[in-house]
């Protein structure tokens, strides 16, 4: 059997030694399309909670948002605060439970670069700062990075390890339209062919079983979205959790899931389609709590990964 090439192995290969992504929340953040600035309400299907790095070592800085015109920071010591004690809690938990020894810290909740570049600077320095630490992922959207993060970025990866992480979700803006991402599909490619111009590593989020795609339209996301240069690829099935959008639709009857069978067929067919120099970081999604309305097989990520290698194993091929 045939492993693909995994963000693991990709690390390994590099660094000699068990690198682990330290997830971080930060107050503060907040999306484009939350806080009006495009749109209201957030994506569709988004409960932030649901998606984000969790740790009880932090209290939330209750109304503080920051985006990109913000003239001041009134709460940034808090926030280099609030970094430090997950990073510590985070990492020594993955130190005893999986050996891990080297970092790279994951901005991941949020628009991580929706803020201004003075509080951009002074995270991602302090990150970078910590012991063992070989670099950064930050989690963004497309529409809310600009020339001078991007500068910045690109001046930090020439001594460490700078990943950028974009939700493509889908190359069709009436899909986009849908779930009210507020940005177009042309804005994602324009932001990740400037990263890549820049020499920065790039991830790219994609969402199998948007309203109304099909298989052809899912397949059709993935073939463009290698073809910008992406480095590695996040696949997540669309599920529906409570106080959202989509929670909304599937209640009335207005939206289905994916099937796990539709999902496994399209997921197997894009890893196929996926030029060989882009590792895989995720292949599935899912939440096991009350929150999560349908598909009942998101819940248990043991379970779905048994039956994505069951796919894969057919073609020899494994996770």
């Amino acid at each position: 059997m045939q492993q693909i090439y995994t963000f693991g192995n990709y690390l390994k290969s590099k660094f000699a030694c068990k690198v682990y992504k330290v997830g971080i929340n930060i107050s503060g953040f907040t999306c484009p399309n939350i806080d009006g600035t495009v749109a209201k309400g957030g994506c569709t299907f988004c409960e932030n909670d649901s998606f984000s790095a969790s740790t009880g070592e932090t209290q939330e800085l209750k109304g503080f948002h920051l985006n990109l015109h913000s003239t001041s920071n009134p709460n940034l010591q808090k926030q280099l605060d609030q970094l430090e004690m997950q990073f510590n809690a985070i990492s020594k938990r993955q130190r005893e439970e999986y050996g891990a020894e080297k970092f790279l810290v994951y901005f991941q909740s949020f628009t991580n670069t929706y803020a201004p570049f003075e509080t951009l600077k002074a995270l991602y320095d302090k990150a970078l700062s910590f012991d063992n630490v070989v670099g950064l992922s930050i989690g963004t959207r497309s529409d809310s990075i600009t020339d001078e993060t991007l500068e910045y970025l690109a001046e930090l990866n020439k001594n460490k390890e700078i990943w950028i992480e974009f939700g493509i979700q889908s190359v069709y803006d009436e899909t986009l339209d849908k779930i009210n991402r507020g940005h177009t599909s042309d804005n994602v490619k324009e932001w990740i062919l400037k990263s890549k111009e820049k020499g920065l590593n790039v991830c790219g989020h994609l969402i199998f079983g948007l309203p109304d795609e099909d298989q052809e339209m899912m397949l059709e996301t993935s073939k463009q979205a290698y073809s910008w240069g992406i480095d590695s690829v996040k696949y997540h099935p669309l599920y529906v959790v409570k106080k959202t959008a989509l929670a909304n639709d599937f209640t009335k009857g207005k939206f289905t899931p994916i099937s796990e069978e539709e999902y496994l067929d399209v997921l197997v067919k894009s890893i196929v389609m996926k030029p060989d120099n882009v590792s895989v970081q995720r292949v599935t999604a899912g939440i096991n709590d009350s929150s999560l309305l349908s598909p009942d097989w998101c819940r248990n990520k043991n379970i779905q990964i048994k039956n994505i290698n069951r796919a894969l194993k057919s073609l020899g091929l494994k996770y």
